[in-house]
């Protein structure tokens, strides 16, 4: 279905007579804009011309007519009474929606303006989106969307011909991308602050605005990520599937007939790599990567948890295309079943916005979710169409262990070659990749400790006092298997739950552990 930009769905409802329109954006002036733009077109068109009224609490009425009515009540007293045609917009009319006289007052305009011959439309525009549950019925609501391509790159061509900068139409795409997901006044100020720095656009300045706007919206973290897509271990097919989409958000791919790449999940044991695959995909797409914590977007006051994950969405949109980190999904859906009960269906709504999002998104926002505990996760979030593919993560191959004890090795500044990768990877059998991080970091320790360098003996020492999570939780592995083996795809390419040569996707028994631990008595998970 084709999406209607803001602008033309506000035209559409006003012309519709629709009594009662909230208006969520941040951008005032904007909004009265595109509302005089408007109000002039619909005028042209009808024999029923409308008036157009701004109101605040500090001024009243203002624009076609003027009147000296600050008190909400009364305002809106006088727009029932109002005997002409208008479009009125109310500046900051959220925080008289607590007023239950206010929330009445608003039902009385929407009987009002149905019944009446002349056409109206109160229009509630406001940052913040407060929809009384009394209104939900006789109001709609416009996300009013930030700056498009052509408007940020209008601006840009005033700045070039205003201060004579000599830049081809390519330069000024590439700061028309690095601008979009700025507000227009945000846009104007970063590039005033980027000519008076640099004498010149600057896409590092812009970009830094970007990050701000992350950091103000207190729900995402904008992840400043070193981790190189070599880093990852393993999981062959999970990054050749990544590999093929690192360029399928350009105008180029459109043209192709390819949709816009919408998500994975990547599901499977803690420590094999789900998160490190979403740290690294921001540097090799070159996107920003926005890590989601679900648990802030149930905090606060009651009501505030839909506002949040609308934020959300607003602020991945706003700086597309981004990266959108969700990590341990469950931890934050997993009481979607029993929402209604326990927090009067505040967890069910907030999921069902998601999903509906996750589903219908048409912008360039490439959604990374992982969760290591299925059980827990709502069965509408597996529905085909929801991911473009589900992955599972499992514990790596003796080959994919000799690839982690290299990476590792490697990043703490000591050769491979001088170390026996086929016999540590081999008695690594059961191990993570976090496991194994973690061994080699231990024997540094130990190596640093004893003012003796690195070597083989110590990382095997090292090893045999970790106990994997293999062991510890045998059971829910298996189970977690047997679920992956029908419904989700092999990250690494191999059969999920498949032996290496030396049984290394099972867990381990005690004969297959390091010596150190061979006889450890381990009480059941």
């Amino acid at each position: 279905m084709e999406r209607v930009d803001s602008r033309t769905e506000l035209e559409h409802l006003i012309r519709a007579r629709y009594p009662i329109i909230y208006v969520a954006s941040s951008e005032e002036e904007r909004v009265e804009h595109a509302l005089r733009e408007i109000s002039g077109r619909v005028n042209k068109r009808t024999a029923h011309p409308r008036k157009l009224l701004f109101w605040s609490i500090t001024e009243g009425f203002t624009g076609d007519a003027e009147f000296d009515v600050k008190d909400p009540i009364k305002a809106l007293d006088l727009i029932i009474k109002y005997e002409e045609g208008a479009v009125i917009a109310l500046r900051d009319f959220h925080p008289y929606l607590k007023d239950p006289v206010v929330v009445r007052r608003l039902r009385d305009c929407h009987r009002a303006f149905k019944e009446s011959e002349k056409p109206k439309n109160v229009l509630l525009v406001s940052p913040t989106l407060k929809v009384p549950t009394e209104l939900e019925k006789e109001m709609v609501v416009v996300d009013f969307a930030l700056p498009d391509r052509g408007e940020l790159r209008a601006l840009l061509e005033q700045f070039r011909g205003a201060y004579k900068l000599a830049h081809d139409e390519e330069a000024i795409d590439r700061y028309t991308e690095a601008a979009l997901g700025l507000t227009y006044d945000e846009a104007n100020h970063v590039l005033a602050k980027s000519l008076i720095r640099h004498r010149d656009f600057d896409i590092g300045t812009i970009l830094s605005e970007k990050k701000a706007i992350i950091r103000k919206s207190g729900l995402l973290e904008y992840y400043e990520t070193d981790q190189a897509f070599a880093d990852v271990g393993g999981l062959r097919v999970l990054k050749d599937w990544l590999r093929k989409r690192m360029n399928a958000f350009t105008q180029r791919a459109r043209d192709f007939g390819l949709p816009v790449p919408k998500g994975i999940l990547l599901i499977g044991i803690p420590g094999c790599g789900k998160s490190l695959t979403a740290k690294a995909v921001g540097a090799l797409w070159q996107m920003p990567l926005l890590r989601l914590d679900v648990g802030k977007v149930f905090s606060g006051l009651v009501g505030s948890s839909e506002e949040n994950i609308r934020k959300v969405i607003q602020t991945a949109e706003a700086v597309a295309p981004a990266v959108l980190w969700l990590d341990e999904l469950e931890k934050g859906f997993s009481g979607v079943q029993s929402s209604g009960q326990s927090d009067a269906g505040t967890t069910a709504r907030v999921f069902g916005s998601f999903i509906t999002w996750l589903q219908e998104k048409t912008s360039p926002v490439f959604v990374i979710a992982t969760a290591n505990d299925v059980s827990m996760l709502p069965p509408e979030l597996l529905r085909k169409g929801r991911f473009d593919e589900i992955f599972f993560v499992d514990m790596p191959i003796e080959e994919e262990r000799r690839e982690i004890l290299r990476i590792h090795l490697d990043k703490k500044k000591r050769d491979p070659a001088g170390f026996d990768l086929d016999m540590l990877a081999a008695e690594t059998q059961g191990f993570s990749g976090a496991e194994i991080e973690q061994g080699v970091v231990g024997a540094l320790y130990d190596a640093f400790f004893e003012g003796e360098d690195l070597d083989t003996a110590r990382v095997h020492q090292a090893f045999s006092e970790v106990i994997p999570l293999s062991m510890t939780m045998k059971e829910r592995i298996d189970e977690l298997r047997d679920w992956a083996t029908t419904r989700a795809r092999s990250a690494s390419g191999l059969p999920i739950g498949a032996r290496d040569e030396r049984g290394g996707a099972e867990s381990p028994t005690a004969d297959a552990l390091p010596t150190g631990m061979r006889h450890l008595e381990l009480e059941p998970d």
